[in-house]
C-alpha cells in the first residue's frame, strides 16, 4: 500500500521511522550531537549543498529531529517538508520573519494568541513590518483587505480564549488571488483533524508543546510548508539558528504515536463536560467550536474531522473575584498555562484586552478549559462545586 493512501491514524505509527534511522529498533533513538566528523576534506567541502536528512551539523539536525519531522509532514497532504523549533512561539515568529521584509504589510486576525500579537506589535513593527489585524469572521471578504504590499495573511482557528472559527479555504483562495503568503496557527486540531496545506495553507504551524507532546513535559514546535513556501522558511530557520533538542524531539516522536487515541479521548471527554456546563444557570456561553453557537460553529462541521479538550466559558455575570473563588476550589483543573497534556488545567482570560477590530464583551467574566483525560464524570462534580462556590461569591 502506498503511504499517501493510508489512513491517518496509520501514518502516525509509521511515519519517520525510516530503517536507516531506526536501525532496526522499533522508535529512532535519541542522537545528541554538536560536531559531525567528516572522512576527508572533499566529503566536508561537498556535504554543505545538500544537508537535508544528511548528517552535517547537530544544528542542522539528526534522525531523531528528522524522524519527527517527517512524521508531521505525512499527516499533511500535499507539504513538502516540516522543520522543528524549541517551543510553538519561535516556530511562529520564524515562519513570519521567513515571508516578510521591511515594508510588508502582515494581517493578523484579531482573535490570535498573545504572544503572536506581542510579536507583532513589538519586533515586526522595529523591523517596519506594519500589522494590521481583521475579523476572525470576515472570510471572503478580507479580499478587501488585501493591499498592494500585503504579503502574508494569519489565521488562528479557533482562536485564542474565544474559539471563533475560520473559512480557512476562502482566505487562503482570496490571498492567493493576490500573491499573499498564508499561515495558520493549527495547534488546537492538529493535521489530524484539520489538514491545513490540503485546505490550502502555505505554512502549517503547530505548538507541539501541546497534543503533540501530549505529556506537559517538553517545548516544541513545527512549522509545515507547502513546495513553494518550504525554500524561504529553511532559508530563514538556518539564518536565525533555530534548533529543537533531540531529547525534546524524541518525547515528541513518542507523544505522536499516540496523538490519536488522545486527541479521540480529549474530544469525547470535553464535549461531555461543554454540554453539561451548557445547561448551567452559572454559565452564560460556552464557546466550543463543535456547539451550535459558537462563532463559525457550521465551518468547523465543514472543514473539521474533530475537535480537541481545549474551549472556554462565559461566567453568568460577577468578576474577577468571583471568577477567583470558582477557580480556586476546583481540585481536579490544574492552574496552569499550556494546555494538550493528559491533565485538566483552567486559567481565567481577559480577551477585551488584546482586541484590535471586534471588541469583546459579553455577560460575565470568561474561563478557559483544558479537559483532559480523568473521567468526565468527575471533572463535572468539580466543576459543580466550582461553580456553587461561584454563585455563593455573587450573594
Amino acid at each position: 500500500m502506498a503511504d499517501n493512501a493510508r489512513k491517518p491514524a496509520t501514518r502516525l505509527v509509521e511515519a519517520g521511522r525510516r530503517s536507516e534511522w531506526t536501525q532496526g529498533i522499533v522508535s529512532p533513538p535519541v542522537w545528541r550531537a554538536s560536531t559531525i566528523l567528516y572522512d576527508s576534506v572533499a566529503e566536508l567541502k561537498e556535504r554543505p549543498n545538500d544537508t537535508h536528512h544528511r548528517l552535517f551539523y547537530g544544528r542542522r539536525g539528526t534522525p531523531t529531529q528528522w524522524s519527527l519531522a517527517e512524521a508531521l509532514t505525512e499527516l499533511e497532504p500535499g507539504a513538502e517538508a516540516t522543520l522543528l523549533f524549541p517551543s510553538g512561539v519561535a516556530a511562529v515568529a520564524t515562519a513570519l520573519l521567513a515571508v516578510l521584509e521591511p515594508g510588508d504589510e502582515l494581517l493578523m486576525v484579531d482573535s490570535a494568541y498573545e504572544p503572536t500579537r506581542a510579536l507583532c506589535d513589538g519586533m515586526l513593527k522595529r523591523f517596519d513590518i506594519a500589522t494590521r489585524y481583521y475579523d476572525p469572521l470576515i472570510g471572503a471578504g478580507i479580499a478587501g483587505l488585501i493591499g498592494d504590499n500585503t504579503r502574508a495573511v494569519f489565521m488562528e482557528s479557533p482562536g485564542s480564549l474565544t474559539f471563533e472559527v475560520q473559512d480557512v479555504p476562502a482566505i487562503c483562495a482570496a490571498a492567493k488571488a493576490r500573491g499573499a503568503t498564508t499561515l495558520l496557527d493549527n495547534t488546537w486540531a492538529t493535521p489530524l483533524y484539520f489538514p491545513a496545506i490540503e485546505k490550502g495553507v502555505d505554512l502549517s504551524i503547530l505548538a507541539c508543546t501541546k497534543y503533540v507532546v501530549g505529556h506537559s513535559d517538553a517545548m516544541l514546535g513545527s512549522v509545515t510548508a507547502a513546495p513553494f513556501a518550504w525554500a524561504r522558511l529553511r532559508q530563514a530557520t538556518y539564518q536565525l539558528g533555530q534548533h529543537a533538542a533531540p531529547d525534546d524531539a524524541w518525547l515528541g516522536s513518542r507523544g505522536l504515536r499516540t496523538m490519536g487515541v488522545r486527541l479521540a479521548q480529549h474530544q469525547a471527554n470535553a464535549l461531555k463536560v461543554a454540554r453539561w456546563l451548557a445547561e448551567q444557570p452559572q454559565v452564560a456561553r460556552v464557546l466550543h467550536p463543535a456547539l451550535p453557537g459558537c462563532p463559525g460553529h457550521e465551518l468547523w462541521a465543514r472543514d473539521f474531522s474533530g475537535a480537541s479538550g481545549l474551549f472556554s466559558i462565559v461566567l453568568n455575570g460577577g468578576g474577577d473575584a468571583a471568577r477567583a473563588a470558582m477557580i480556586d476550589s476546583l481540585e481536579l483543573f490544574g492552574i496552569g498555562y499550556s494546555w494538550g497534556g493528559f491533565e485538566s488545567l483552567v486559567v481565567p482570560a481577559d480577551p477585551q484586552r488584546m482586541r484590535t477590530v471586534v471588541p469583546w464583551a459579553a455577560e460575565g467574566p470568561l474561563v478557559r478549559l483544558h479537559v483532559g483525560l480523568e473521567d468526565p464524570d468527575d471533572l463535572i462534580a468539580d466543576l459543580a462545586n466550582g461553580l456553587r462556590r461561584f454563585a455563593e461569591a455573587l450573594s
